[in-house]
């Protein structure tokens, strides 16, 4: 199977030299990294596993720079065309087929150097001509996640992130996902609670273990389970499972005292704030898994994406905020 592949980052793709970062609250604050350092070279391809609100995609944001590290420094690698696969996988037009949705108004596709015509590739992702042409709300629920799959790979990258990829992936979409993921020449961020396909893509591991510590291990989840510590206890993980975004607690710094008035009142709301709009989007999320979702008319449905997409586009607003008043 032939992907979208950019031209090749520089060696160093990003490096974390003496991290910290914590959430802070109520006089307290919980660690997420202490002195974390870790260099990821291309090709690499790099598990991210730890317990439900360990910090997993606070990690995976510093790696990208989406936040900033309290001290330290993470620095990423030049030439670097990032592919980006959420967990709430609200990317798809819903006025437009399967087709539409991947050519976005072309009839063929770049892959590897190579012209491919659009329907030649969505057979690749299990798409007759007629399914690729036919309306998206009739797509089933695993339909529709091996087009956000074919999306992804048609555009070109050589870093590819992945979040909790295989949440509410059915068996065969799930094997072809292995298959993409073991053709790509990329490199390689993976966040995910599925242990059998840890151990079946990546070649390393970041496991947050507690109390800041980040372990670096070779190999997957079984070479982990072999390789840890013995005060490091496995975190409970399923085949699929959701991981609710940790929500920071309730933060006072004492950079609080030298904000005004109206800055340090909406430090102290944004907690509550994050706090209800992952809540909002994790509900949401979870309806649009529901099969009777896509029974609605079209226009509900493109409704309700637009809704998700502008919770998320407030959440990371509220990130953005916090950070920028934190600091």
């Amino acid at each position: 199977m032939t992907l979208a592949t950019a031209q090749a980052s520089g060696r160093k793709v990003i490096e974390a030299q003496h991290v910290d970062y914590a959430w802070r609250g109520d006089g307290n604050e919980r660690a997420i990294l202490r002195d974390f350092s870790t260099t990821i070279l291309r090709g690499d391809r790099v598990g991210i596993i730890g317990p439900n609100g360990s910090g997993k995609s606070t990690l995976l944001k510093l790696l990208l720079g989406d936040l900033q590290p309290q001290h330290g420094e993470i620095t990423r690698g030049t030439g670097l065309q990032i592919a980006y696969f959420d967990q709430h996988r609200s990317a798809l037009r819903e006025d437009w087929n399967a087709l539409d949705n991947v050519a976005q108004g072309t009839e063929y596709i770049e892959l590897d150097g190579q012209r491919k015509h659009v329907l030649g590739y969505l057979q690749d992702f299990l798409f007759s001509p007629e399914r690729a042409r036919a309306p998206i709300t009739r797509l089933s629920g695993g339909e529709r996640n091996r087009l956000l799959l074919a999306r992804l790979f048609a555009q070109a990258s050589n870093l590819l992130v992945m979040d909790e990829p295989t949440n509410d992936l059915d068996i065969e979409t799930l094997e072809l996902l292995e298959d993409l993921l073991a053709s790509y020449r990329g490199t390689l961020l993976l966040v995910s609670h599925d242990r059998e396909f840890i151990d079946n893509v990546v070649t390393s591991t970041l496991v947050l273990e507690g109390d800041g510590r980040v372990g670096e291990y070779i190999g997957g989840y079984a070479d982990w389970v072999r390789q840890r510590p013995a005060f490091v206890a496995a975190p409970a993980a399923k085949v699929v499972e959701k991981e609710p975004a940790a929500a920071p607690p309730a933060m006072v710094s004492a950079s609080k005292r030298k904000l005004s008035y109206k800055d340090a009142r909406e430090l102290e709301q944004l907690p509550a704030r994050i706090e209800q709009l992952e809540t909002a989007i994790a509900a949401r999320t979870e309806a649009m898994h529901d099969p009777g979702f896509y029974k609605q008319d079209a226009a509900a449905i493109t409704t309700a994406n637009q809704s998700l997409a502008t919770l998320q586009a407030e959440l990371d607003a509220a990130y953005q905020r916090w950070q920028a008043l934190e600091n």
